[in-house]
């Protein structure tokens, strides 16, 4: 009897060091922020991550699926993106809301965090959303579409292959100057971060010196995008101030490297810059 009763404690004591091991080893390996670590608090990770607007980390969910009919593009062509937003039978989606002017919004961007473009298809009368694009380089890349149903935004993701070999690149330094194709300067005047709080972006645009008055874009002073290093998690960023206001709050979910994509218009001419938002 006594020797069961040790038998019997000596597995119980294997059991609670495999779960041990175990415990950690999950805590490691998380897939949701490769590299990142959430702020220190006594909220979890997966806590954390529910808690942030973070998207774009799956082809479905909420009852909505992303299909992707042409999941190959040839590099330096002109060609139709097409996709369609299915529910759980399978039935194209035809009822979304508006969201910052438009119905739906699609970001194409490389793994690498480059080649990106915000793009606004049209909807054919059986779902189907088309636009022309046009890639240069060769890779993989990601697809968001970005929308609304019934007053709740989505965005889901899928990727989308570019034929060629791929010259990869690392992801830039933080810089708080970045310069638009137009020549436009840009400076992310108020950028710091921290994991888990709301942090507020402010850029000032100058050209030649003088400061630019923006025109309003998507129904704000600009458009921000945020993409997190790694698994391009797509973050909820909003708008703050008036129509010509180029600030946004943020809320980071990790720590880590993002990249932020700004948008604004001067002269009817949409200009984009990049910047590295390190995250503490």
């Amino acid at each position: 009897m006594s020797s069961n009763v040790a038998r019997l404690a000596g597995f119980a004591a294997a059991l609670a060091a495999l779960f041990g091991v175990g415990a950690v080893a999950g805590g490691v390996l998380d897939p949701s922020a490769p590299g990142g670590e959430v702020a220190s608090g006594s909220m979890g990770h997966g806590d954390v991550e529910m808690a942030m607007p973070v998207r774009g980390l799956a082809v479905a969910a909420d009852g909505a699926r992303l299909v992707l009919a042409t999941p190959q593009l040839r590099r330096g062509h002109t060609q139709q993106l097409r996709f369609s937003i299915v529910d759980d039978n399978g039935r194209a989606v035809r009822s979304f809301d508006i969201e910052h002017t438009k119905r739906m919004h699609v970001i194409v961007v490389r793994r690498d965090l480059t080649g990106f473009q915000h793009l606004h298809p049209t909807m054919a009368a059986d779902g189907t959303w088309s636009v022309p694009v046009r890639i240069a380089d060769a890779g993989s890349y990601r697809v968001f579409a970005d929308f609304s149903r019934d007053d709740k935004p989505q965005t889901l993701a899928t990727d989308l292959r570019v034929d060629g070999a791929a010259n990869l690149r690392s992801l830039p330094a933080p810089a708080t100057v970045a310069t638009s194709d137009g020549g436009y300067e840009v400076r992310l005047a108020e950028g710091a971060a921290r994991a888990g709080e709301e942090s507020h972006l402010r850029f000032d645009i100058t050209k030649d010196g003088r400061p630019v008055a923006v025109e309003p874009y998507l129904g704000a002073g600009g458009h921000l995008v945020a993409l997190r290093d790694g698994d391009l998690a797509f973050l909820h960023v909003h708008p703050t101030g008036d129509e010509r206001s180029t600030e946004f709050d943020a809320t980071f979910p990790t720590t880590g490297a993002y990249r932020l994509f700004l948008q604004f218009q001067v002269d009817g001419v949409v200009q984009t810059v990049a910047f590295t938002q390190e995250v503490s």
